[in-house]
């Protein structure tokens, strides 16, 4: 049974990490259920493991260094950000797939924008899930993620409503071609609690 968490106001990201670090240790030991923990974040900056320095144009917020996979990713206010902490030697008998397990986070992603009435779709070669809009395609949602021990860590991120100009600061995943864009901003008026219902349907279907 995976357990759901989610913590109120804006979590330091130091903290949330430190949280999914005894997190994974304590599922890995047998002694924690499985774990989705829903978090916005005060506005900053993660590199990812694949992050290059030409990418941060402006650190106009603070910017962590994280052992997840990916380049550079902006958190921050109106934006749903879900660290998912799954058992993947149990959930793949014994032989993590974490392939298939990055396809089910995305499609995760792409059945709550569904139900949301939105039309999100993988692209490749893009990290990321991606809507059409007036001025061409844009990023609507993020992954990236680490896998310690058989045991998933971070997760997505879904703009809700953030401040997108937020995202200027940076080369979001190492695209310079394509834009990011939100709920908001394609006209759907979602409050984060139907967005966490909906991520919480969602979820159930697919893992």
């Amino acid at each position: 049974m995976v357990e759901w968490r989610k913590e109120p106001g804006l979590v330091p990201y130091e903290d949330a990490v430190a949280a999914m670090e005894a997190r994974v240790a304590a599922i890995r030991a047998g002694a924690a259920a499985e774990q989705v923990c829903l978090i916005e974040h005060p506005p900053l900056y993660t590199a990812g493991t694949s992050a290059r320095a030409a990418d941060l144009l402006e650190a106009r917020f603070p910017v962590y260094q994280t052992g997840r996979g990916g380049q550079y990713t902006y958190h921050g206010p109106g934006q749903r950000v879900a660290y998912v902490m799954l058992d993947l030697k149990r959930r793949y008998a014994g032989t993590p797939d974490v392939r298939h397990y990055v396809w089910s986070l995305e499609e995760w992603l792409i059945r709550t924008l569904a139900a949301l009435g939105v039309r999100g779709e993988r692209r490749e070669g893009r990290v990321g899930i991606w809507v059409a809009t007036p001025s061409g395609e844009a990023k609507i949602a993020a992954l990236g993620v680490r896998v310690r021990n058989g045991v998933s860590y971070h997760g997505v991120a879904l703009n809700v409503n953030p401040d997108l100009s937020h995202f200027q600061g940076i080369v979001p995943c190492g695209i310079r071609e394509f834009g990011v864009t939100s709920l908001a901003a394609l006209g759907v008026p979602a409050m984060q609690e139907t967005v966490d219902r909906v991520m919480k349907q969602a979820f159930l279907k697919i893992f």
